[in-house]
């Protein structure tokens, strides 16, 4: 049961890259507009999907017509889930930074910057694997 057609791997990776330097910036500065923004990042690809989301047409328009094409396809659920998680914690720290509740703001953006950094760096989406562990302990659960 997919949340929508198989995508090209390397792009949720490219977003990774992005999104770990968009979380650092923010844990450097405090600027939790820009956390802001990765959250309606998020937002985008969790509820809406991910060929609209503004990492994915980054990808798809200036990095993938310079690649060959993918050998493999990565199923969208695990994906989008992994894009809702993100989102939980860049709203949640979005509200600690915006309500000079500081700790809350760099906890939740430091959990979103390691499991970025993960996808980013070994290409292991935590996420997607709590997706996974759902789908094998509850199998009719659908976590998005």
């Amino acid at each position: 049961m997919s949340a929508g057609p198989a995508v090209d791997p390397r792009g949720p990776r490219f977003a990774a890259v992005l999104t770990t330097i968009v979380l650092a910036v923010v844990l450097v500065t405090g600027w939790w507009p820009l956390l802001a923004a990765q959250t309606v990042v998020f937002a985008i690809g969790a509820f809406v999907g991910l060929k609209p989301a503004p990492y994915s047409l980054l990808y798809r328009y200036l990095v993938a017509p310079r690649l060959k094409p993918p050998t493999e396809r990565e199923d969208a659920a695990p994906l989008r889930f992994a894009q809702a998680v993100g989102f939980v914690f860049a709203l949640v720290g979005t509200i600690g930074y915006a309500t000079e509740v500081t700790a809350l703001g760099v906890v939740a953006t430091a959990f979103a910057l390691f499991a970025a950094f993960l996808n980013a760096a070994v290409n292991f989406c935590l996420g997607c694997e709590v997706y996974l562990l759902i789908r094998r302990f509850a199998p009719t659960a659908k976590p998005t």
